[in-house]
């Protein structure tokens, strides 16, 4: 054990109980995603929206959300993150109070929008907070791999909670959910949680907002329409737009004297390879939930309902994925090498994907816990590391770039990976089949009482095409262990000085 090793406070029971009161909003954060998935039904049939505003009610938050994560993450390192969050908590709160209540189409996607800012105030607060209670590296990463477990796991629950929910309640108390624990947070929050900022912050940067979502929100915007309408000139532009806002965006950070988001975190040994590895993380994760979801509906024929709650047994093996991994690097094993192997686990998963049939229940089940573990070894890992290496006053800039990195990397594995399985699914449906039957499953099912032996013909379409996208991910993600193997090697996680962050006493 080094020197600075020893001068880092271990954790108690207060820091402990401080970590279950962030995981709250968390997972509250994470399944408002997909927490509408059930309710929109009931939402369409009381609200009445068009269908552009019921894709901004089902969309709005996650792009939001996505948008304000890098702003929210550099303002919380000035202001402080205790106080950016129950400034957070309180807006998530009356948001969801509104959106129960809301009695027009317009008022839903209002509420919806201001829930995404205090989501994106809240993702990166808790996990800058986590940084400054745990200064132990051993704590550290244990309270990161619980992190991990809840932010993925919140994302299935979201969806089987929503159906529940709908089926006793009405629409509006999938929010009303949030209004709990939010108020739990803001009474507990300023007792057991520490004020965390950055002394030395300069002036907060405001042209690099505006700068900072004109970058993010195009190519989201994109990269998500992609998989269902294609390589339209459309998105491709809106891709594009985005990509130049974002150099537009580093070249400020560059240049101004007080940037919103330092490059010198880049220059830290290991930070931006985790911001990569995190990235490539998410791809595979969401661009293989892209096909299952469908295959357990659409080539299964489950329910909504049904399909989501056999979606949550993937979910049991994670609880234990992340702990494992963290007590393999505390007994010696090189992080290089437990990255590598978690990459090397989801690209097993995919490979189990492609052996799928159109009656593979199990099967499917299998490869979708095999690719979770595997993800979330490497994003436990991963989080640690760059959290580890990024000075403690930039915490929140630190978390909200690699949170940022997911967001992109989840629409990034549903572009690609959802264009290789439509490519493969119109190249097998016959010409002679609909139009619309031979753009996607959804319409072939549409129409298959109008043409005889259509439904089973596009459902072993889609399975071939899911297969050839599992073939696809399998290979990115092999990749992704060989890059983990050489850019992780020999990186360890310093040990901060107690100096390098300053505790504000509540």
């Amino acid at each position: 054990m080094t020197n600075s090793t020893r001068t880092n406070s271990l954790a108690g029971r207060r820091e402990w109980t401080a970590l279950g009161v962030l995981m709250l909003p968390l997972l509250l954060v994470s399944m408002d995603v997909s927490v509408l998935y059930f309710a929109i039904p009931s939402i369409s049939a009381d609200l009445e929206p068009s269908g552009t505003q019921q894709l901004w009610i089902f969309d709005i938050y996650a792009f939001v959300l996505a948008g304000l994560l890098m702003t929210m993450g550099a303002l919380g390192d000035r202001i402080g993150h205790r106080r950016l969050l129950l400034i957070g908590a309180t807006a998530f709160g009356a948001a969801s109070l509104l959106a129960a209540y809301a009695n027009s189409a317009e008022t839903l996607i209002a509420a919806r929008a201001v829930l995404g800012i205090g989501g994106a105030t809240l993702m990166p607060s808790t996990m800058a907070l986590l940084r400054t209670m745990f200064t132990d590296p051993g704590q550290r990463a244990k309270a990161i791999g619980l992190w991990s477990g809840v932010m993925t796991a919140g994302i299935a629950l979201g969806s089987v909670m929503s159906g529940v929910l709908v089926e006793y309640f009405w629409w509006g108390s999938v929010f009303l959910v949030n209004l709990p624990a939010m108020a739990l947070l803001l009474v507990l929050g300023p007792l057991l949680l520490p004020e965390s900022r950055n002394p030395r912050a300069g002036r907060f940067d405001w042209l690099s907002v505006p700068l900072s979502m004109a970058a993010v929100l195009p190519v989201i915007y994109g990269l998500k329409e992609i998989p269902s309408e294609g390589w339209n000139v459309r998105y491709v532009v809106s891709i594009t737009v985005g990509l130049l806002f974002g150099a537009l965006f580093v070249h400020r950070q560059r240049t101004t004297v007080s940037p919103m988001i330092d490059p010198a975190l880049f220059r830290n040994r290991g930070f931006a390879p985790s911001v990569a590895l995190n990235l490539v993380s998410a791809f595979g994760i969401m661009g293989s939930a892209y096909f299952t979801t469908q295959y357990l509906q659409s080539v299964l024929g489950k329910s909504a309902l049904e399909a989501a709650l056999w979606a949550l047994l993937p979910s049991v093996p994670i609880g234990a994925a992340a702990p494992v991994a963290t007590s393999l690097v505390q007994k010696g094993v090189a992080r290089a090498r437990v990255v590598t192997a978690g990459f090397v686990i989801a690209a097993a998963g995919f490979v189990v994907l492609a052996f799928a049939g159109t009656d593979s229940l199990w099967l499917v089940l299998t490869a979708c816990a095999v690719l979770a573990v595997g993800g979330v070894v490497v994003m436990s890992q991963i989080m640690d590391l760059a959290m580890g290496t990024a000075p403690a006053d930039r915490a929140g800039t630190a978390s909200s770039l690699m949170e940022t990195g997911s967001e992109f990397g989840g629409a990034l594995g549903m572009a690609l990976l959802g264009s290789i399985g439509t490519a493969v699914y119109r190249h097998e449906m016959p010409a002679s089949a609909p139009d619309t039957a031979r753009e996607t499953l959804g319409g072939a099912l549409a129409v298959a009482d109008r043409v005889p032996g259509l439904a089973t013909v596009a459902r072993e379409a889609f399975t071939t095409g899911m297969q050839g996208a599992a073939i696809g991910g399998a290979v990115f993600l092999t990749l992704a262990a060989v890059v983990a193997a050489v850019t992780l090697r020999g990186v360890e996680t310093p040990e901060p000085a107690e100096t390098e962050r300053e505790k504000v006493s509540a």
